[in-house]
């Protein structure tokens, strides 16, 4: 051990002129940048007189040449400026080899203070002298970084340790750094709005102080040690996310310095030494990915500095991580903790919804409305690490990627080259994200220096799954608020949620919304359990569920309307209606064939599945396609449920026959008239994402499909065994933002039980609308303003001619209406008395056809436009009592996955259910079992919640 020092000696000298003060620092960096530029500049013309044999080796001199000037800058500069350099060392996935290699030595190879120093300060900070403390002290140190250099050294009790010490002086340089470095964030961002770093440095600003304190390093490396379960005491239990790896013990500290247990290891930059010792690399990288993990998702407690001299290996097998260095740390909250986790599983499902809910409870909100690209950067920012031999491709990817977004930024915003420049999409960042983000960047550096290949989104999952999924699993057994707290309306609700939450327990509810109403009163509005599987919020009665084929029940009911309003008729030839509908042999297909689905047209689309599903949410391809189709069976001669054809077949009717976009037929028809804004949608505007439960799948029912028997009256590429394929995709592909905005009459309607319901008790009392939903809802049912805002639809020359032609006799029939004609024609036949539209207003009616009921079963005087017994009426599922005389007593119509709408008219009854959960109707079934028997209602075949295996609820 070297001589004791005594106080005062070794003291650095003050020269008066200071690298710090920020007029030279500045100067310093630009004139650096500029030699740097016109250095690369020059090598680009080069370039274009070398020969392509040479040119690899002109730029990676240039590389070294300049990589030398920064590393020679950074080193005179000190302070945070050397962290700036071992966060570049660490990112050899985009920069180049000759930059890695030198900026390196930043991580713990610093030229060493003087050993006088070191001394000085460890009898200050102890008040002891050295032989007081240590039996040995190795005046080299093993390792000098920014802020201190740690020496081995040996206790008086023979213990093995390291001394990390300060540097004196360091203290300053660092807080005069970060003030520096804020006065030149703050000049870019008024020089640059795009590039505003300022909630970066403000959050480091913050941090970074407290990295001077060892005492508070000593204190947050026992915590880190004491939540990885390093140091477990007797009778402690692992958890099931356990991380193998070390941390030393802390032995004493101050807050200038600090002693730790002495682990031998090897460091991470010893390729000849790891390769020895026979060390997994990639085994280590992914133990130290799964070690930040834990400390970020399960603790919401993480070392925000992990670059490659901050870990050693163990020598010793099995080889472990051992982690070092604690000064920089970061706290979560509990709910900044949950949103990290969402964030990250929303990436990895695709679920454009979650991830833009997960924004929002972090703090991170947008200027602009652009969920794909949200996401892509996203991906960007979670993807898999990439050897450091790929850095070059890898940066020329992430550039091509910025480029295309700004483009889309540009074409969004509409701005100019100059303006999209200056534009900064992020409105309001939270600093807790900062610290975040460069751990994600240094692990993905670490092990791009370490030449492996890290997937990100395999290994951090299931501890970003477990925070989360510890609020969703609690049922309603360990969760009191699982049933959202509205009043009961009746007995029969009491009852209701008693079996919510008997089948809650059962793991078969995640989210549930349960709406009826009888003789136009509501008796059940009940909301329960949980948004989506990685989202904790509660469903509430507003809440939109994605209900699949229930929403061909609301598009058949607008082809009713447009023929109630005398817009269409229902033995109208479609090709008269949709000139180019005409083609291959569809020149006789009516609008009843369509809604009785037996068109011929039942497989139309079927082969997007295959060739590119996203086209399905391209409205004028899809139509495109319609009048392209070929019919496969003679229209009315078979009937063959068309799953996916019916929205676009019913969809450009309604749009031809009325000269409006469906949309707004859709809002005319029923969204004001019920006033059920805001809470029925077949495409969702922006501003409704908060609302949207996520869907998930039941394992246990997609596991059944494999017993149940293919079903006749499904067409030949949409049997059971065909859904098997593609039934565990559907939840993702329809959490999808875009394919919730795009228009899919036939199976992406998304509603709220009470909305769904109020229109089912609207149908099954003639088109009546029920008095107003109760009050007691909170919020109220058509409270949400109804966002979207249509722009006209585009008619051609030669469809012009015959819309207006149709639609001067509609305005004729409507001014004939406001004299108060007591008789017009409304009924496929011409033969139904009907009142005039404003009457009907005025008395609180969708429709005014008397027989409105029949057209909807098809029987009756409407019975010839349908095919015998059939399934479906006309665009409804017809429904039969168990226990009745054969005769049909309502419709509806369900989606695959258990929603389900439907009424029955003879006891003025309606009901809706929504869920997230996607089975096979079992859930519904023991549902509408139950309320039927509660209000003596008869059961309608199908909906048995005792019924067959191989009758699942599919439409």
């Amino acid at each position: 051990m070297s001589d004791e020092v005594r106080p005062g000696e070794g003291k650095r000298e003050n020269s008066g002129f200071s690298f710090h003060s920020f007029p030279v620092s500045e100067f310093l960096h630009k004139i650096l940048a500029l030699v740097i530029y016109l250095d690369y500049k020059a090598v680009q013309q080069r370039e274009k007189w070398t020969s392509k044999s040479k040119r690899a080796a002109l730029w990676e001199k240039a590389h070294e040449r300049n990589a030398k000037r920064v590393l020679s800058l950074i080193i005179k500069l000190e302070g945070l400026w050397v962290k700036l350099g071992q966060y570049l060392s660490t990112r050899a996935d985009v920069l180049p080899e000759a930059y890695i290699s030198l900026l390196k030595q930043l991580q713990d190879s610093l030229p060493p203070r003087p050993l006088k120093e070191v001394c000085r300060t460890i009898q200050k900070e102890f008040g002891k002298t050295m032989y007081d403390l240590f039996a040995d002290f190795v005046e080299e140190p093993l390792a000098t970084a920014s802020i201190a250099q740690v020496h081995r050294a040996k206790l008086i009790n023979g213990q093995e340790v390291v001394v990390k010490v300060q540097h004196e002086g360091v203290r300053e340089i660092i807080l005069e750094d970060l003030k520096n470095a804020k006065s030149i964030v703050e000049w870019i961002a008024w020089a640059e709005p795009q590039y505003d770093f300022n909630p970066m440095i403000d959050e480091w600003c913050k941090e970074a102080p407290k990295e001077l304190d060892f005492n508070h390093e000593a204190e947050n490396t026992r915590t880190v040690s004491r939540n990885l379960g390093c140091k477990m005491s007797p009778g402690e239990s692992y958890s099931s996310n356990r991380v193998n790896v070390l941390i030393p013990e802390v032995i004493q500290s101050t807050k200038s310095v600090l002693i730790l247990e002495y682990m031998d290891g090897i460091r991470l930059n010893d390729s000849a030494s790891l390769e020895a010792f026979g060390v997994d690399k990639k085994n280590i990288v992914e133990e130290i990915t799964r070690a930040y993990a834990h400390q970020i998702y399960v603790d919401g407690f993480f070392n925000g500095d992990p670059h490659p001299g901050n870990f050693l290996v163990s020598k010793e097998a099995p080889h472990r991580p051992i982690l070092l260095d604690f000064g920089l740390t970061k706290k979560l909250s509990s709910s900044m903790k949950q949103a990290l986790a969402k964030m990250f599983l929303a990436s990895a499902e695709g679920d454009h919804v979650a991830l833009l809910s997960a924004m929002s409870e972090m703090g991170l909100r947008l200027r602009l409305d652009m969920p794909e690209q949200v996401m892509e950067i996203t991906n960007v920012f979670f993807r898999s690490s990439t050897p450091a031999n790929e850095a070059q491709q890898n940066l020329k990817t992430l550039s091509e990627q910025r480029e295309k977004n700004m483009k889309a930024i540009q074409e969004k915003m509409q701005l100019n080259p100059k303006e999209v420049k200056r534009f900064n999409p992020v409105d309001a960042f939270p600093g807790d994200i900062v610290i975040f983000a460069r751990v994600l960047n240094l692990l993905r550096g670490l092990s791009s220096t370490m030449n492996v290949r890290i997937v990100y989104l395999d290994i951090m999952r299931p501890f970003a799954e477990s925070v989360l999924q510890g609020n969703i699993n609690r049922g309603p057994a360990a969760n009191v608020q699982w049933i959202y707290n509205t009043p009961v309306h009746s007995d029969i609700e009491a009852k209701l949620r008693q079996l919510l939450v008997e089948l809650g327990n059962n793991d078969k509810i995640l989210g549930i919304q349960v709406c009826a109403y009888k003789d136009g009163e509501v008796i059940i509005d009940t909301a329960a359990g949980v948004l989506g599987k990685y989202d904790p919020r509660p469903v509430q009665p507003d809440t939109l569920f994605s209900v699949f084929s229930a929403t061909k029940g609301i598009a058949a009911g607008m082809l009713h309307w447009l023929v109630d309003n005398g817009k269409l008729k229902l033995e109208e030839n479609v090709a008269n209606i949709w000139p180019e509908f005409r083609r291959n042999g569809k020149e006789h297909i009516k609008v009843h064939h369509i809604l009785n689905h037996t068109s011929g047209l039942h497989n139309a689309l079927a082969n997007l599945r295959e060739e590119n599903p996203l086209l399905l949410t391209e409205w004028d391809e899809c139509l495109k396609r319609m009048e392209a189709s070929v019919p496969e069976t003679e229209p009315g001669k078979q009937q063959l449920y068309h799953y996916l054809s019916f929205g676009w077949l019913c969809g450009g009717i309604i749009e031809h026959a009325s000269g409006k976009k469906f949309q707004e037929i859709l809002e005319e028809a029923f969204i004001h008239p019920l006033k059920i804004e805001g809470e029925l949608y077949v495409g969702i505007p922006p501003g409704v994402e908060s609302r949207l439960a996520t869907l998930t799948l039941d394992m246990d029912d997609l596991k059944m499909l494999s017993e149940m028997q293919n079903r006749p009256e499904l067409p030949s590429t949409f049997q059971l065994n065909n859904i098997g394929e593609f039934a565990e995709y559907l939840p993702a592909f329809f959490n999808m933002l875009n394919i919730r905005r795009a228009i899919i009459p036939a199976a992406n309607g998304h509603c709220s039980a009470r909305a769904l319901a109020r229109y089912y008790a609207a149908l099954a009392d003639g088109g009546v609308v029920p008095p107003p939903h109760s009050s007691v809802s909170n919020p109220a049912l058509g409270s949400h303003p109804h966002i979207p805002n249509f722009p006209p639809k585009k008619i051609n020359e030669k469809q012009k001619g015959k819309v207006d032609s149709r639609q001067s006799s509609y305005t004729k029939i409507e001014e004939e209406e406001e004299d108060d004609v007591e008789k017009c024609s409304r009924s496929s036949r011409g033969t139904s008395d009907c009142e005039g539209i404003a009457d009907r207003e005025r008395k609180g009616k969708i429709f005014s056809n008397p027989r409105v009921h029949e057209a909807f079963m098809g029987v009756g005087e409407y019975g010839s436009l349908c095919l015998g017994d059939g399934a479906f009426g006309l665009g409804f599922r017809r429904l039969k009592s168990k226990q009745g005389d054969g005769s049909y007593t309502g419709f509806g119509h369900s989606g695959m996955g258990g929603s389900t709408g439907f009424c029955d008219v003879r006891n003025r009854f309606a009901v809706a259910v929504t869920v997230n959960k996607m089975s096979f109707g079992g859930v519904t079934s023991k549902i509408v079992e139950l309320v039927c028997s509660e209000l003596n209602v008869p059961l309608p075949e199908g909906l048995s919640g005792s019924r067959d295996i191989n009758r699942p609820l599919i439409n």
